[in-house]
């Protein structure tokens, strides 16, 4: 069996710190970049992207709304033409760089509300996913499994790989279990490490409940921040690998190529 792990970086905010950024780029397959509108900037983008090369780890660009003061964590209503702008214009920051520096953008997640909301929203997920086509149609659309993003991209025919978050409890419904909630987080990195193996294994998620629903996962996110997410990422990585999967980045996935 074969997966990916991912995690966010280049977040360089007020908000966020990339101190763990170049110990996770030594455990992580791929990377989603922050590309500048919601953290990260020029020097962050070049210096993630340096990094990411000399560990064989593939890109992507991370693409928010453009609301820096909210880490990219408010709604915005926009048009379609606005949300095509905020994707287009946002690969295209990332890709340049990388091109300067000699590699390639392999795929796309959208970050924070615009992520969320796009879950949610059928047509929403539509218009990010027709945004991908049009600047590359070979672009992996990395999204949460069993999301509307899934099925938008499925449906266009795009390459879509399925993620599932190692610190986040499930609803019954598959949906995230709130972080207002006491539940929502798991910070124990044995926990997380179990809580992945499991679902990798079974392909299913894990519901707090107990509940087991079957889907599609290609990758698992870990996050940057938090005090033991370096060490989270760790035990996940060497938890997979034990129980006998290979980890590969994104486009070097079988199924991708």
């Amino acid at each position: 069996m074969e997966i990916n792990i991912n995690c966010d970086l280049g977040e360089k905010s007020k908000h966020h710190s990339t101190k763990h950024d170049p110990d996770l780029l030594k455990i992580v397959n791929s990377a989603n970049i922050a590309c500048g509108y919601h953290a990260g900037d020029e020097d962050t983008m070049k210096n993630t992207i340096e990094i990411s090369k000399k560990n064989n780890v593939s890109i992507g660009a991370h693409p928010s709304f453009n609301d820096p003061d909210n880490f990219g964590r408010k709604r915005h209503n926009l048009s379609e033409k606005e949300i095509k702008k905020l994707i287009i214009d946002q690969y295209q920051i990332l890709e340049n760089i990388a091109a300067k520096l000699e590699t390639k953008v392999t795929h796309i997640k959208p970050h924070g509300a615009l992520n969320n909301m796009a879950c949610e929203n059928f047509d929403l997920a539509k218009v990010i996913a027709e945004s991908i086509i049009e600047v590359n149609k070979n672009l992996i659309f990395l999204v949460p499994t069993g999301s509307e993003m899934e099925k938008a991209g499925k449906k266009l025919k795009m390459k879509v790989a399925a993620e599932i978050f190692a610190d986040r409890n499930y609803e019954d419904d598959g949906n995230l279990v709130s972080r207002s909630k006491p539940n929502a987080l798991i910070t124990d990195p044995e926990v997380a490490k179990n809580h992945v193996i499991k679902m990798v294994k079974n392909q299913a998620l894990n519901c707090f409940s107990g509940k087991q629903i079957p889907c599609d996962i290609d990758s698992v996110c870990v996050h940057g921040d938090g005090k033991s997410a370096v060490r989270t990422a760790k035990e996940i990585r060497s938890g997979l690998i034990k129980s006998g999967v290979t980890l590969r980045p994104l486009d070097n996935l079988k199924k991708f190529l």
